[in-house]
Formats: structure tokens, sequence, C-alpha cells
């Protein structure tokens, strides 16, 4: 077939490729394409309203009969989605290196971008889309639950919490995709009430089937009131509402809503996946072709009175912040002034676990086992028994996270850690605890791997948000440190223009090599992390280069 199908990964021990790196890389782009993951599969998007695995579908079928034939030692090299060549390199070298919507500076832009991908020369490729690391909402789901637990203990720390949970607080947010999907678990897995809007039907019931979302309000006066009671009673609870987030937003707060925390998680980094007010969303796609300039304006005039309610709602005293999608820049261009009026997600909560290292560390079980998960659980647990909140996510993601796909599991590990996980895995493979081998690899939002004004590096210590020269010297690492597949994209969940990221994938397949590569990957990529940080001049960055004893040239004596 040449055109849209049903895509779903291989599970078991038989391979179609001439080895366990390559089915690995075969089993990934598949498993983003699974109609259990993707957003869109017959369009090629797994999330994000335009994050694809592949340029169009003969792309998709020429990577899959490569992947399938590519010797030990050559290299598939993808150029935005699609497979441009096949070298000779050699075992250590990675077998896919991929390149995504990279422009030039002045042309890095949304309008140049879609006139060359009209012309069939580029795909976005967001983070983990193309670069066939995307394991469902659940890939987001944790650094998601870490961001809430934040909050709620920066409330307690300021006397608005009482017991360092979000229990009795109501969480106001809105975007119920293949990102946003995650933050009404995450909130109530934090003990608090979540309203989430969206205007997609099927976000909202898809959500609901996948145990992310509780329940559906019929109305937004109907989701206030279930909101308060599950509040009062300090019962977790997250409600779903249909509408536009930048008319129910504004309407909330003209209410006076009783709204603790809000954040936003809409495809606002490219307006053309942005629902403007006063049109109906059924319309949406064929306004947005037809008359994309007109549709971007009136979006981002949306996205302006969207923003102005959640600045509304911190003037009233709530905890507002940005979750990484753009919405402020986008508000700014619309002519709204104290868009940056609160802060991004980043330099608010979690950027002191960056200094350490630490950041989305990710598996999926090729097998197609869900045991192979539990496995993995098990030993994570007896590595770190001291990691409490390690212990509780685990636990709770055991209990709670629905699979999308092959099954697969997230949890932040920091530099120390990453690579003792990854050989234990590697272990676990080759002694036949785990019936076949694990896919390695993690977000590119992560401590060391990318350039983004708007959201990892907003606010560096010292004025370097937007030095790119990092996520290139990380992808540049992961593949001298034997790296499976190794990933350079522009734009990511920001859209065009605003950053520059990187992603690695390393496979588990029980050999002594895959465990002399996941040594040196999963010590060197985190490791990226805190010379990162080193050179911003962060004290908590310096103190675990030291500890860790990790060099940085600019901080040793003669």
């Amino acid at each position: 077939m040449s055109g849209p199908r049903p895509v779903r990964a291989p599970r078991g021990t038989e391979l179609s490729a001439r080895g366990w790196q390559q089915e690995a890389a075969l089993r990934m782009l598949q498993n983003n394409l699974d109609p259990e993951v993707a957003e869109h599969p017959d369009q090629l998007v797994v999330y994000g309203g335009t994050g694809k695995a592949a340029r169009d579908w003969r792309s998709f079928d020429a990577m899959v009969r490569t992947l399938r034939t590519l010797k030990q030692d050559e290299t598939m090299l993808v150029q935005s989605g699609r497979p441009v060549g096949v070298m000779q390199t050699h075992e250590w070298a990675p077998r896919v290196l991929i390149a995504n919507s990279n422009l030039v500076g002045d042309w890095a832009n949304w309008e140049e971008f879609r006139r060359l991908e009209a012309l069939g020369l580029t795909m976005y490729g967001q983070m983990t889309a193309g670069s066939w690391i995307y394991i469902g909402t659940q890939g987001i789901l944790q650094g998601t639950y870490e961001t809430f637990a934040a909050v709620a203990a920066k409330l307690r720390s300021t006397g608005k919490g009482t017991d360092g949970t979000l229990a009795g607080t109501i969480t106001l947010t809105a975007g119920l995709g293949g990102m946003g999907g995650a933050q009404p678990l995450a909130v109530t897995m934090n003990g608090g009430v979540a309203i989430c809007i969206d205007c997609d039907p099927r976000a909202i019931e898809r959500r609901i089937g996948h145990r992310y979302l509780d329940v559906r309000a019929d109305s937004l006066d109907h989701a206030l009131e279930l909101a308060t009671e599950a509040r009062d009673a300090r019962r977790p609870l997250s409600i779903g509402v249909l509408g536009n987030a930048a008319e129910l937003v504004p309407a909330l707060l003209a209410r006076n809503a009783p709204i603790d925390i809000v954040t936003d998680q809409t495809s606002a980094h490219d307006p053309l996946s942005y629902l403007p007010i006063g049109v109906d969303f059924d319309q949406m796609a064929s306004y947005a072709a037809e008359k994309p300039a007109d549709f971007t304006q009136r979006a981002r005039e949306s996205m302006a009175r969207h923003v102005e309610a959640m600045v509304g709602f911190m003037d009233a005293g709530a905890e507002v912040f940005d979750y990484g999608n753009s919405i402020r820049g986008e508000a700014k261009l619309a002519g709204f002034e104290r868009a940056f009026a609160f802060p991004g997600f980043v330099p608010a909560y979690i950027r002191p676990l960056f200094c350490e290292g630490k950041g989305p560390f990710r598996w999926a079980a090729l097998s197609g086992d869900p045991k192979d998960i539990a496995a993995t659980d098990r030993a994570l647990l007896e590595l770190f028994p001291e990691n409490e909140s390690l212990a509780r996510w685990i636990t709770m993601a055991g209990e709670r996270v629905h699979f999308q796909g092959l099954p697969a599991r997230i949890c932040w590990l920091g530099y120390g850690e990453r690579d003792k996980a990854g050989e234990r895995f590697n272990e676990m493979v080759a002694d036949g605890t785990l019936a076949a081998p694990l896919a390695i690899g993690r977000d590119h939002l992560d401590c060391g791997s990318v350039a983004s004004p708007y959201r990892e590096t907003e606010a560096m210590l010292d004025g370097s948000d937007a030095i790119a020269d990092w996520p290139l010297l990380n992808a540049m690492v992961n593949v001298a440190s034997g790296a499976s597949w190794v990933s350079i994209h522009h734009g990511g969940g920001v859209g065009m223009g605003r950053s520059i990221h990187a992603g690695q994938v390393t496979v588990a397949d029980g050999t002594a090599q895959a465990g002399e590569k996941i040594r040196r990957v999963l010590t060197n990529d985190p490791g990226m992390g805190v010379i990162r940080h080193v050179d911003a001049g962060y004290d908590r960055a310096e103190q675990v280069a030291r500890e860790q004893d990790v060099r940085v040239p600019m901080r040793e004596t003669e």
C-alpha cells in the first residue's frame, strides 16, 4: 500500500530486520503511528496538531523497507521525515541519524516553513514524533506530575497550601491532546481538582477512555459545581469541558471562579492549531487551509484574550505559569503587553532538577508484553530504594497509567542514575528476565538537550537563553557515545524560530556491546545538563559536578 493504513508495531521476539538496533527503530517508528498512540495516524501526525513521524506515506514505506535491510555497519539518514541515504559507518555508529524542520535563521518562521512544506521539502517533527520515541500521553505525564508537585510545594511554602499536595485546590487549564492530555491525571495524582477545557469532543472522550480524565461536564456551571464539591471534600477529580479556552477562561475570571492554579497546553505554538473565537471547531481545518494569514491573526488575537485572563487570575492571587506552548509569545505578537507577566514552568519549578542532570528517562518494551514493564518497575525500586518520589511515581503509574501502543514507562532520573538503570535493563534482557530488548530514550525536553528561550532555557542565570550550541553538542556527544539513533530538530513544542533540540535512543539488546554503549550514552547525555548549567553559573550544578567528578575545564585549576 502507498497510502494511509493502520500501523502497529510487531510484538514478540521474531526479527524482521537484521538486528535489534534496526528492529527497535522500526518498531518505534511504527509505534508512533499506532492508532492508540497517534492523534491523526492517517495523516502521519503523532501529536501537537502537526508533529509527524514521516513526511508522507511513500517516505514511511521507504524507511520501513530500509530499516529491514540495514546492515550492522550502516546508517540511514533521514531529512525531515524522508530517508535520503544509507552510509557505511561502523557498529558503534547510530543506525539512524535524523534532522527535522531545521531552517537557516532568517528563514526560520512559520510562513517559510509552510511554503517549503507545501512543496514537499520538509515536515514538522515536534520532539518525540519525528524521532520515534513518543510513548503516548504517559511520555509527558511524569514531567507534568513533577511540575504540579513542585507547584504544591511552592503553595505550601508560601502559606497558600496545607500538606504539600494539591488537595483542596482547583487547577484550570486547556488542551487535552497528545501533550495536554497528561494534565488532568497529573493534577489528580497530586490530590487536586482540575477543570480542563478542549474544543474537540473527541479529545475529551479519548482521555476519559484512557483514564486520564475522570468526567465530562455538561456546561461551565456544571464544571464549577463538580469542582467545588470535590475541592471541599478534598477529593481528587478531573473534569473535561467542551468549548473554546479563549472564551471560557475569561468567562471564569469574570465569575470570580475559585481557581487556585492556571496553566495551558493548547497547541498555541502553531497558530493554525488554535481555535479563534467565533470559529466553529468543525470549520477550523478548512478555514486554516484556505486563509492561513487571516486565521493566524484571529488565533493570535484570541490567544491574547486567553493570556489576558490568565494574567487576571494571577493578579487575583492564583499561581499561574506557562507550560511551554508559546502562548505568551503569540499573545505578545497580538499586542498584549503583559503577556510575559507570569513565568514558564522550567524557571519557576524545574531548573533545580536540570542542574542535577535530571530529566525524562523513558523506555519501551519491544516485546509488547506489559510484564516486561512491571519487571523494570521492580528493578528501579530495587536500584534506588532511597528515592521516595520515584517510588511514589512508579507505584502510581503501575496502578493508573493506561499503556498506548507498546508498553512503556517514564521516570525522572539524574546524572549517575540513568546509566545504572540502563545497564540493569540490559542485564535483564541478557538473563531472560525480559522477553525482548528495550528501547531506552527520553523526551527532547531534557536538562542539556534544548535551546528554547520560551521554555527550557528561559531566564538562564547568565543570559544564555538563545545559545543553540548546547543541543548540537548534545547530539554529537550521543553519536560519539554509541546511541542507536540520534535526532536534531527545530521548533518542537514552542514553534518555528524558537528552539533547537536533540534526542537519542539507545537499545538494550542484552549484548556486552549494548551495555558499553548504554554506559557511555546514559552518562554523557545527562552529563550535558550538568555542564550546561555549570557553564551558566548555577551553584547546584557546580556542586553536582564536583561530587560526581564531571570534568569542566573552565572550573579546573592549572
